[in-house]
């Protein structure tokens, strides 16, 4: 898939994490422009959804630098990274996330709510852009997995993030219905004008992506 070409939106240098005497990786290096979807590949324990805390503001590295659109996250402090985030960050997660209790348009919302912002129009804009006109009255339990993940991923794009994450997105779903999943993910990325970084076992989910890279303890590299 061809990626818009772009200045990088997302810039990653150095980024290391240790815990006390342990490292869990070292000299990670890489960006990601408007528009982009890069897969991020690696064994299980080498870290992979701890650089994506380190990516959103959640949890600071020991080394290195992580900036959207020229800002330094660590030029921030925890209720500045906290707006920040709420604003410019949207998350993709394996098990949904979804709560149980609201409705699908509820759960889509919530990011417009935390804002501020209420939009129903751009609620019912983005059921219709993941397939689930229609949908949006109905309780999370009455949706299959692929149905709840691409409610996960309306409400990650909802409040137009410039930066999305995605922990292993596909790990809950069947290899068809991960298949357009990713399929639908890096099209609304791409529509939104997006960075995002994907980070998943499943070397099928990371060929849907524009660039693919292997993280281990020593850093990250072109696959």
């Amino acid at each position: 898939m061809a990626a818009t070409v772009n200045a990088p939106l997302l810039r990653v240098e150095g980024l290391a994490k240790h815990y006390g005497d342990a490292p869990v990786f070292e000299q990670v290096s890489f960006a990601v422009a408007r528009g982009e979807l890069v897969a991020i590949l690696g064994e299980s324990g080498v870290g992979k959804s701890t650089l994506l805390n380190a990516l959103a503001g959640l949890d600071a590295p020991s080394a290195g630098r992580v900036e959207l659109a020229g800002r330094a996250l660590r030029s921030m402090d925890e209720r500045a990274l906290a707006h920040w985030r709420r604003a410019h960050v949207g998350f993709v997660f394996q098990a949904f996330h979804v709560l149980p209790h609201l409705s699908v348009a509820q759960n889509i919302a919530l990011p417009l709510l935390l804002l501020g912002r209420p939009d129903a129009a751009r609620v019912a804009q983005m059921l219709a852009a993941v397939g689930l006109a229609g949908f949006g009255d109905r309780l999370p339990r009455t949706l299959s997995g692929g149905q709840l993940q691409r409610v996960a991923i309306a409400r990650a794009l909802v409040h137009r993030p410039p930066l999305v994450l995605a922990d292993e997105p596909t790990g809950n779903l069947d290899p068809d219905t991960a298949e357009r999943v990713i399929d639908l993910l890096a099209t609304q990325v791409r529509a939104e004008g997006a960075a995002c970084v994907l980070v998943t076992h499943s070397r099928a989910a990371a060929a849907r992506a524009d660039r693919v890279l292997r993280l281990s303890a020593h850093g990250i590299e072109a696959v």
